[in-house]
């Protein structure tokens, strides 16, 4: 496109709605081992994943608030692991639902769903080695 600017991977940060901010933050931190630095912002009770300081891929947050209501439904964030059978193991063993098992897609590696502690459809992927 002429004139624009066309980033390669687009996404720079993404939210995920939470009713319970302790509840997630210990799943996420269970499951995925994430510490979590929290903050208020604009209002909102916000717990943001970790980032990479040179501001490579995306970062996000768990975030509470009247706006924000966990789904099944709606944008889809996938979530890099080491390993989907473990990522599994530990979140059935947090009460989390599979949705899609594990599933090879090819030469990039593996993916996943998961429901998490709050009611969000959350998938994993693992990458080919």
């Amino acid at each position: 496109m002429e004139g624009r600017h066309v980033t390669r991977n687009p996404i720079s940060y993404f939210e995920i709605p939470v009713t319970d901010m302790p509840r997630a933050m210990a799943f996420y931190s269970a499951v995925f081992g994430y510490s979590f630095e929290r903050e208020t912002i604009d209002g909102y009770d916000m717990a943001l994943f970790p980032a990479d300081p040179d501001g490579h891929g995306a970062s996000g947050a768990l975030a509470k608030g009247d706006v924000y209501v966990p789904s099944r439904n709606g944008t889809l964030p996938y979530l890099t692991v080491e390993s989907i059978e473990a990522t599994l193991a530990r979140a059935t063993a947090r009460n989390a639902t599979i949705l899609y098992p594990k599933k090879d897609i090819g030469a990039p590696g593996f993916v996943a769903e998961i429901e998490d502690s709050e009611g969000n459809r959350i998938a994993l992927f693992e990458r080919r080695d």
